[in-house]
C-alpha cells in the first residue's frame, strides 16, 4: 500500500520542481520591474543625452509603476558609466542610456575596463537621431557639392572642427576627406561647447555636430544647416539633403540613442523593455516632441539593436583604422 503513496509523491514532487524551474522564464516579464530601476547616463547632467534619458525615464515610471532614477556618471568620453553598467547584476535594473558613440570606443580605446562588444545585451535603439554638417552663413560655400569645390581648389587650406579626436563628429569628418577625396584640416575641441562658439566665430569653416544641437542656431540664422548623414531627411530640418543626395553615396551612417542592459540579461526583460520602450514612443505628448528635438522614434526589438550595434562597431573601426586616427591609451 505504500507504494502508491510514494509514487503519487514523486510524481507531485516532480510536477512542483517543474512548475517552479519555469517560474523565472514564465513570470518574470510579467513581474518586471518589480522595484526601482537605475538608468546611467554616461555624460553630464544637462547635456543632450541626458535631456533625452530624463523625458523617458519619467515616461518608464508611468508605464512600470515603478521609480526611474537617472544616474549621471560622466568621464572618459562616456567610459565610466558605461563600466558602471557593464559590472551591474545582470538582472534589467541597471540600464545604459547612450548614443552611438559606444560603438566607437571598441576601436579606439587601446584598453577598456570592459569589452564593448561582450559586455552588454541590446535592449531597444530608442530613437535615431542625425549628424549635420554645418557652416557659418558667411562661408562662401553653402552646398556640399560647393564645400568639394572649395576644398579642391584650395588643398590643405579648409578646415572642420570637432568636439575631439576620435567623436564621431571627428570621424564623419575623416569620412567625408576619404568619400569626397578632400585635403582638409582637422581642428579638434573639447566638446560641442566649444567647437559650436568657435565656428559661429569664424575660427573653423564647418562642422559635423548633432542635429539637436544645430537646431536652435539654425533657426536663428547663425549656422547654416548643409546636409544631414541618413537615409532620409529629417522632420525637424526637411530643407536639409542628405549626403546621399548631395551625391555622396557611401556616406551612409545612422546616428542613434539606445538602451543597453548588462551581459546576460534574460532575454525576457530585453524584450520587456523593447516592447514598453514602443508604447513610450506612442503616447502622444512624446510623439510630437521628438521631431523638435532632432529624434525621430525606434523602437527596434533587442536581436533588430544588436545587429545595429555590431554594424556600427565595424563601420567605425575601419573609419578609424584607414584614417589612422591615434588610438587612446
Amino acid at each position: 500500500m505504500a507504494r502508491p503513496f510514494r509514487s503519487a509523491l514523486y510524481v507531485a514532487a516532480v510536477t512542483c520542481t517543474a512548475a517552479v524551474i519555469a517560474l523565472p522564464s514564465a513570470g518574470w516579464p510579467q513581474t518586471y520591474p518589480s522595484k526601482p530601476v537605475h538608468i546611467v547616463v554616461p555624460f553630464a547632467a544637462g547635456g543632450g543625452t541626458d535631456n533625452t534619458a530624463r523625458i523617458f525615464a519619467q515616461k518608464y515610471a508611468e508605464v512600470w509603476k515603478q521609480q526611474v532614477i537617472v544616474d549621471n556618471r560622466a568621464g572618459a568620453g562616456g567610459n565610466i558609466g558605461a563600466d558602471v553598467v557593464a559590472k551591474a547584476a545582470p538582472d534589467g535594473y541597471t540600464l545604459l542610456f547612450t548614443p552611438g558613440g559606444i560603438a566607437v570606443s571598441a576601436s579606439l580605446y587601446r584598453k577598456l575596463p570592459f569589452d564593448p562588444r561582450r559586455d552588454f545585451a541590446p535592449a531597444t535603439q530608442v530613437a535615431s537621431t542625425h549628424m549635420i554638417l554645418v557652416t557659418n552663413p558667411k562661408f562662401p560655400a553653402a552646398s556640399v557639392k560647393e564645400v568639394i569645390a572649395l576644398a579642391k581648389a584650395q588643398p590643405g587650406k579648409l578646415n572642420f572642427g570637432s568636439s575631439g579626436v576620435g567623436a564621431p563628429s571627428h570621424l564623419m569628418g575623416e569620412v567625408l576627406k576619404a568619400t569626397a577625396g578632400l585635403d582638409i584640416v582637422h581642428i579638434p575641441y573639447k566638446g560641442d561647447a566649444q567647437s559650436i562658439p568657435a565656428l559661429l566665430a569664424g575660427e573653423v569653416h564647418m562642422v559635423f555636430v548633432p542635429l539637436l544641437i544645430a537646431l536652435p542656431h539654425m533657426k536663428n540664422n547663425r549656422l547654416r544647416g548643409v546636409a544631414v548623414i541618413g537615409a532620409a531627411r529629417p522632420q525637424s530640418a526637411p530643407e536639409v539633403p542628405t549626403m546621399v543626395e548631395s551625391g555622396l553615396r557611401d556616406f551612409q551612417f545612422t546616428g542613434w540613442q539606445g538602451i543597453f542592459a548588462p551581459a546576460g540579461t534574460p532575454q525576457e526583460v530585453l524584450s520587456k523593455i523593447s516592447a514598453d520602450t514602443v508604447k513610450v514612443l506612442r503616447m502622444p505628448d512624446l510623439a510630437g516632441r521628438l521631431p523638435g528635438m532632432g529624434l525621430e522614434p525606434a523602437g527596434t526589438s533587442p536581436a533588430e539593436f544588436a545587429v545595429l550595434y555590431k554594424s556600427d562597431i565595424e563601420k567605425y573601426a575601419r573609419v578609424i583604422r584607414e584614417a589612422r586616427i591615434p588610438l587612446i591609451d
